[in-house]
């Protein structure tokens, strides 16, 4: 399928679709807790399980968090867990090319963080065609494009992107007592969660009159992009007196632009709860983030995936809690 009838596709269907996907699921309110480990029919398994963690990078903390949980599982269940991530988070094509390698290489179950929500979906389709369990955590893969081409039964295990979003950009948009201008720096194009950051963000400043939303543009998650974007925006829009960034990293990186241009006065807020981002927080620089508890996103992968495996039918989908992280509860 073509990029326009992909777009013709989700255009059509995809509202309603993620409208339905915050409201059905199962919540599980984790921190750093483990899941009751499920009881083992060694006749259903592979001696040892072989379950493949594909991430978008290494480079974002966030996903060194996110294999840290996966390894937990990987100890607590003894599993093989064999972990792969692409160079950046923009590197669609290459981690399409490893869940390609997977497939030949014969993995039991595929745990993935897809950097897009749908250009994944053909290859995971052929992983699942060759006997493979598919598990989507942190970014949803596009239900209704799934559904054409067949995906089936892939439980997805994130959080409620749009309400962490809504209550970061809440947390800043309060403070907003003056007609005032604010940006927004989202994620990648074509990213569910990206999308829903973005719209959870515009939500909560609709609901302040004095704010104005100047722009709203793509940094691509990463931090350089994030200071030259941010340092765009402030030419462009002199006046911006706060910004949303859908993740942490795009926050540091507009950070340190607002200090190089010595605008201590702009509040910013975030997502993630980097360890960076809390220092940020502690310094005064940024004054709220969102923990999504990357952790526990692995741990469930790896949990689930072995699940499947035994057989077990599972929820389509399942949210852990956000938590708001300001100033007053940073650790």
């Amino acid at each position: 399928m073509d990029k326009l009838t992909q777009f013709l596709l989700i255009a059509v269907i995809g509202f309603t679709a993620a409208c339905a996907a915050g409201r059905e699921g199962t919540a599980v309110p984790l921190l750093n807790q483990a899941a009751p480990s499920p009881a083992v029919d060694v006749d259903r398994l592979p001696a040892v399980p072989r379950i493949a963690l594909v991430m978008k990078t290494l480079t974002n903390p966030f996903f060194v968090e996110m294999e840290k949980g996966a390894r937990r599982a990987e100890a607590e269940f003894g599993v093989q867990l064999i972990v792969k991530t692409a160079a950046q988070e923009t590197s669609i094509e290459q981690q399409i090319g490893l869940v390609d390698e997977l497939i030949q290489d014969q993995v039991d179950a595929i745990v993935i963080a897809p950097g897009d929500s749908l250009e994944l979906i053909p290859v995971l389709k052929k992983a699942q065609d060759a006997g493979i369990v598919v598990i989507n955590i942190d970014n949803q893969l596009n239900p209704d494009y799934s559904a054409a081409l067949g995906l089936q039964n892939v439980p997805y295990i994130s959080v409620d992107n749009r309400l962490g979003a809504y209550l970061s950009a809440q947390y800043i948009s309060r403070q907003m007592t003056a007609p005032a201008a604010v940006a927004i720096l989202e994620g990648i194009h074509g990213a569910q969660n990206g999308e829903d950051r973005k719209q959870g963000a515009l939500q909560a400043f609709a609901e302040n009159p004095n704010i104005t939303v100047v722009a709203s543009t793509t940094a691509n998650w990463k931090i350089d992009e994030g200071y030259l974007v941010a340092k765009e925006l402030f030419i462009a829009y002199p006046n911006i007196a706060a910004l949303f960034c859908a993740n942490d990293m795009m926050a540091l990186g507009a950070i340190q632009y607002l200090q190089e241009a010595n605008r201590p006065d702009v509040l910013v807020a975030a997502y993630d709860a980097l360890n960076e981002a809390k220092g940020a927080i502690r310094a005064g620089a940024l004054q709220a983030t969102i923990d999504q508890q990357a952790a526990e996103q692995g741990y469930l992968g790896v949990w689930y995936a072995l699940r499947a495996l035994q057989g077990e039918q599972l929820p389509a989908q399942t949210l852990i809690d956000v938590i708001l992280i300001t100033a007053e509860n940073v650790d």
